[in-house]
């Protein structure tokens, strides 16, 4: 192994990253052997500002989360509270989805390794609305399911589900839960699933997006509704502290048995083929990816497992890490930038570097082409020029009103202006509406999920003079978009 040579090369590699993307901060740390043997921050925590980034410095760790929480849950198992393929409803018993016989069986383990028939990504644009947890997880009944335990589809709130249900099985909520088991006892001073808590921390990194070629402290990130899914931030080094735990099989640099190993084993053992996260782009592999319970789950090419996850805002986070269990070596990569791959490409080359010797992979173009995608607009007018000669509209009064959706909730149109606005969600977040051709309208939809240049079609129908329904495309991806009058 090359273990040694490989940490000397990180400050390199770090730099080089840098100067090629122009991301403002990141941090990495490097645990071997049940110790942190390297950590170090770079760069700047807010474009502009000259506070540098060190191995203390929160960032929010986004889907990074996933397999942290895992870990809690592995410690409730290990305690006998729960199991993993305990039902939700034995300790969520309000919790329903689509058909009586998932909700009825649906396990902790089910949702963990996103495999319980719910689409991709439910219920994460109720997120961006506002709505706060409790509400989006009672709306998860309204999505069409796919067959149960046969298809893997990646679900922040599916996981926030199962989370519920154990932090309702303590008697504690998941935060406290969360503090409790795995910040607190492994002295993660600088870890926290509250949103609250990362805005309090002065050594905070904030997230930036490219706006015309140049990084900017644009947008605000609030993911407590699914904290236990994308809510936890923390410092290079206490995720360090938790990824050497994880590597000794749930033991502590002191030589605690903090978590049980079959119950942490069985997070890190494939139970779901996955189509995204996967730790290597199988077109570089030919290797399929896994996922545990939190973890992806892969080999690289030696045959050794390797763990990992990445985390994703794209509103301004991009982080990762990767753990080569049969090495007990592991990498994490920090970074306060929306993802473009740096994180996961710097992982790789370390884990090239301390295993082959050397990088066997041009691993930043494939990670970039992997994560392009994401950036994407999304909508099926986003890019075209609206028509020359459009038909004409009805009187602004034919659609101005109050309209009902069991899911999104209720959506106001009214005149402002001369033109029409959309208000949605329980903070009335205002859409203007501009019209298209006809009875369609758009909208520019905002939040996490809609990248810049993301347009929405807002399709009325009416009866007489007066509009009965209107279909938000954004909304209906899965049939769930369309409100009534």
């Amino acid at each position: 192994m090359w273990i040694g040579s490989a940490i000397r090369k990180i400050d390199g590699l770090a730099a080089s990253m840098q100067e090629q993307t122009n991301i403002p901060g990141m941090a990495v740390a490097v645990v071997h052997d049940g110790q942190i043997v390297f950590a170090k921050g770079y760069g700047v925590r807010e474009v502009g500002q000259p506070e540098p980034v060190d191995a203390n410095t929160v960032f929010q760790l986004a889907s990074l989360s996933k397999p942290i929480g895992a870990t809690v849950i592995a410690q409730e198992v290990g305690k006998g509270t729960v199991a993993w393929d305990t039902p939700l409803i034995t300790h969520l018993p309000e919790f329903a989805l689509a058909d009586p016989y998932v909700t009825q069986n649906v396990t902790i383990a089910d949702m963990y390794s996103h495999r319980s028939g719910l689409p991709d990504h439910a219920g994460d644009l109720l997120e961006d609305l506002g709505y706060d947890r409790a509400y989006v997880l009672s709306k998860l009944k309204y999505e069409p399911l796919e067959p149960f335990r046969a298809i893997y589809h990646y679900t922040n709130f599916g996981i926030t589900a199962g989370a519920e249900s154990v932090a309702r099985a303590t008697g504690v909520d998941w935060e406290t839960l969360s503090e409790r088991d795995i910040y607190g006892p492994l002295g993660m001073s600088n870890t926290s699933s509250t949103f609250a808590d990362f805005e309090a921390n002065p050594d905070r990194a904030v997230g930036h997006v490219l706006v015309d070629g140049e990084y900017q402290a644009k947008y605000v990130r609030q993911p407590d509704a699914e904290s236990p899914a994308g809510g936890v931030s923390s410092s290079v080094t206490d995720v360090a502290t938790w990824l050497a735990m994880v590597l000794n099989e749930g033991t502590t640099a002191d030589g605690t048995q903090l978590v049980d190993p079959a119950a942490l084993n069985a997070a890190l053992t494939p139970h779901m083929r996955s189509v995204e996260g996967s730790l290597i782009p199988p077109s570089i592999t030919g290797r399929a990816g896994f996922y545990g319970y939190g973890f992806n789950v892969g080999n690289d090419a030696t045959g050794r497992v390797r763990i990992g996850h990445s985390g994703a805002f794209g509103l301004g986070a991009g982080t990762t890490f990767l753990g080569i269990p049969d090495l007990n070596l592991g990498i994490v990569v920090l970074t306060n930038a929306a993802p473009i791959g740096a994180a996961e490409a710097l992982s790789q080359e370390f884990a090239d570097l301390a295993e082959f010797g050397s990088i066997q992979h041009d691993w930043r173009p494939i990670y970039a082409g992997a994560f392009a995608a994401g950036s994407d607009p999304v909508g099926s007018l986003a890019g075209q020029s609206a028509p020359a000669n459009p038909a004409p509209a009805a009187a602004n009064s034919a659609y101005v009103g109050t309209y009902q959706n069991d899911y999104v909730g209720p959506a106001t149109v009214s005149e402002s202006g001369g033109g029409l606005v959309l208000t949605l969600g329980p903070d009335n977040q205002q859409f203007p509406l501009a019209h298209w051709d006809g009875q369609v309208f758009t909208m520019v939809p905002t939040g996490e999920n809609a990248p810049d240049g993301s347009i929405s079609a807002v399709t009325f129908e009416t009866t007489g003079e007066t509009a009965s329904t209107m279909t938000i495309e954004f909304y209906n991806k899965e049939g769930l978009g369309v409100f009534r009058r």
